[in-house]
């Protein structure tokens, strides 16, 4: 298998382990979110054995779905009327997935709303990605992304939309420079080779928020034409 094939085989085990979390009703008002983190893990090595994570896993709930992933904010009981959204990324095998979803307990209007934008907006972009991968830079998908915030009638709540993804540890792949991400700064083409010459792909990040009503939603997966 090269590299996309392993990817995706990775992420479609983590999809698995997001469906056997709806189906056991785990994501329930009076947990917190360390204790909701804790459940996830053990399902994970419940279903598939795996105590390998290539970042800090997150559940984020009320306030703290404003925050992006380099926040450390305060645990919170996840409350009957919430939005949160979790943020794993589980290695399958030495390679990594980066998943990550929305939920929202109770029948609030405006957070399912956001919970159903983060997605329908994920697959927009990943659809004008595709169209313009020939041309497109990171920054200028990031630029798309945060208008796709505006359309739908929301904030875009992160410096960048995205980062590349491959091999365990990711670390070796990604640093901190902005080339390796989706970021404003980041001129160049997002389907350049690697400098071995190789094929980079690609985790696509949506992050909606509303800073006055403190909600945010958040959805991520693997940038693949299927």
């Amino acid at each position: 298998m090269n590299q996309l094939q392993e990817l995706i085989k990775a992420e479609k085990k983590a999809a698995q382990l997001f469906e056997e979390i709806e189906l056991r009703g785990i994501v329930a008002a009076g947990k917190t979110e360390k204790e909701l983190n804790k459940e996830v893990m053990e399902l994970a090595f419940e279903l598939f054995g795996i105590r390998k994570y290539w970042h800090k896993r997150i559940v984020r709930s009320g306030k703290n779905t404003l925050l992006p992933y380099r926040a450390n904010p305060e645990n919170l009981i996840l409350q009957k009327d919430d939005i949160l959204f979790f943020d794993f990324g589980p290695v399958f095998d030495e390679w990594e997935a980066d998943f990550g979803r929305t939920y929202v307990i109770g029948n609030n209007d405006l957070k399912l709303k956001l919970q159903q934008d983060v997605e329908t907006a994920w697959h927009e972009g990943k659809d004008y990605f595709l169209a313009n991968r020939e041309s497109i830079t990171g920054a200028e998908f990031y630029a798309y992304t945060r208008k796709l915030a505006q359309k739908y009638g929301w904030e875009y709540g992160n410096e960048h939309c995205g980062h590349l993804i491959g091999n365990f540890p990711h670390e070796r792949i990604v640093g901190e420079e902005t080339i390796h991400y989706i970021h404003p700064e980041n001129d160049q083409l997002m389907n350049a080779p690697d400098q071995h010459g190789n094929p980079r792909e690609w985790i696509y990040e949506i992050h909606f928020v509303n800073t006055e009503l403190e909600i945010g939603g958040f959805f991520e997966q693997l940038l693949f034409e299927s």
